[in-house]
């Protein structure tokens, strides 16, 4: 069953407050669809159950009254959860709260067991289950296993536990109270702005939820998170399809805002490339953006600047003989340090060409070969939000981006338009995507040609 799919036929709840139940609350659902032959064989609510119930909509306000500022509680909490939130945003609405899961409660109270499932916590624990896979029973269970664990481990330690599970945030004073109340679950950048509306850091993450409220968990917070804490005056958020919509959207972010405590990721300004137009001449240093990559032949890189370059090749010289003059591009200056401690094999001094230096050249930089572009053209891959609710197409053409389209019409605009500048980052990026089969390309080439014969 998938929460974006299936629909709710059953809701009920125990509500808590003090640790004393003050309500139980439950109902039937008519899902406005037929309800599965397995899921009435689990359950035992069948077609005939449901047909006069209430539809979600109409049950909508008291299901949010009831949670309004609770915490979620659940055995596989993310399933229940994810339900109510697709029945809630299927009216056009949107709900979120702290959710904690009685499954990963279990694990952090009970290690010493290696199942946590509600049968297992009913057998272990004595739980009494009348109505086992019904949505008030289910819930009684979860209600009393949070009293066993209390019994068993004492409040204190029971708190702390669920404090952890929750990352509860420790909001900064200089924030806003709910700043952190509406923040979308699915994958996506933050930026945290500082003193002046300047930018200060940039993350990514496929839940922005639970990443930006990390930060400011006291039991999490890294001297990284605290620093930032004491600076954040606001939070910006975007959403994203997906994680690779992230990943290139933080590239982006980072390198047009500069923001001060993203060390990682720099900008594309001093990378180059190692080009060899022919063995008779020495290795040039190219910035990356200046080169031509409709043909990569004699391309090598990139690197993140021309002195580490340098360094790569010093450090393979020894190995192949290689004359440091001609690494630093100064070929006839005489004998270089190289020579001096017979590492080199005398290019330097006339003892051989530059053609048999530059073959040994070649061979040390084989592995850092720029790789021909392994398509027919541009091609795109398909994102679409876990919650179905945002779908960006990505485009890429020669290692370099081209651009993000959410819909048909900017899609065929990015198919011949020009790739962006060559960035390192999002090379790195697509050459890691590619090898691990994490991402489906799919080629461009028809459309482009189909709108070639339109016109």
């Amino acid at each position: 069953m998938t929460a974006t799919a299936d629909r709710i036929t059953e809701v009920g709840m125990v509500v808590v407050e003090d640790g004393a139940v003050v309500e139980e609350w439950s109902t039937l659902v008519n899902p406005q669809c037929s309800i599965p032959i397995e899921i009435q064989s689990l359950t035992g609510i069948t077609n005939a159950m449901v047909r006069d119930a209430p539809t979600f909509e109409e049950i909508a306000d008291q299901v949010r009254a009831r949670l309004a500022d609770a915490t979620f509680v659940a055995h596989n909490a993310r399933f229940d959860y994810g339900f109510i939130k697709n029945e809630f945003r299927r009216l056009g609405e949107s709900f979120t709260a702290d959710v904690l899961c009685t499954v990963r409660l279990s694990r952090r109270l009970y290690p010493e067991y290696s199942r946590h499932g509600l049968d297992q916590l009913r057998d272990r624990h004595l739980l009494s289950m009348d109505g086992r896979h019904r949505a008030l029973g289910d819930a009684r269970a979860a209600w009393q296993f949070m009293q066993v664990a209390v019994r068993e481990h004492t409040q204190p330690v029971v708190d702390a536990a669920i404090k952890v599970l929750l990352k509860m945030p420790s909001l900064p004073p200089q924030l806003a109270p709910g700043v952190l109340d509406d923040l979308p679950e699915g994958p996506g950048v933050y930026v945290f702005y500082g003193v002046n509306d300047l930018p200060i850091y940039v993350g990514k993450s496929i839940n922005l939820r639970d990443r930006v409220r990390s930060h400011f968990s006291s039991d999490y917070r890294s001297a990284n998170d605290m620093r930032l804490s004491a600076e954040i005056m606001r939070i910006e958020v975007e959403e994203t399809a997906g994680e690779l919509g992230a990943l290139l959207r933080e590239i982006e972010l980072i390198k047009t805002r500069t923001p001060l405590r993203n060390h990682r990721l720099r900008r594309n300004q001093e990378s180059v490339f190692v080009t060899l137009a022919s063995l008779d001449a020495p290795p040039q240093y190219v910035g990356v953006t200046d080169v031509d990559l409709s043909d990569t032949t004699g391309l090598y890189g990139p690197f993140a600047s021309k002195t580490k370059a340098k360094a790569t090749i010093n450090e393979a010289a020894g190995e192949y003989g290689l004359c440091w003059h001609v690494i630093a591009g100064r070929p006839t200056a005489g004998a270089c340090f190289g020579r001096q401690v017979r590492k080199c094999r005398g290019h330097c001094v006339g003892e051989e060409s530059l053609t048999q230096h530059n073959l040994r050249l070649l061979e040390a930089l084989a592995e850092r070969r720029l790789p021909d572009w392994p398509f027919a053209g541009p091609v795109a891959f398909r994102e679409l939000h876990p919650d179905a609710e945002l779908e960006q197409v990505h485009v890429f053409d020669r290692w370099c981006l081209v651009g993000t389209a959410r819909a048909d019409d900017e899609l065929a605009q990015l198919t011949f338009a020009t790739p962006q500048a060559f960035d390192t980052d999002v090379y790195r990026l697509l050459v890691k995507r590619l090898e691990s089969g994490q991402t489906a390309f799919s080629v461009l080439k028809r459309e482009r040609e189909c709108a070639a014969e339109a016109c």
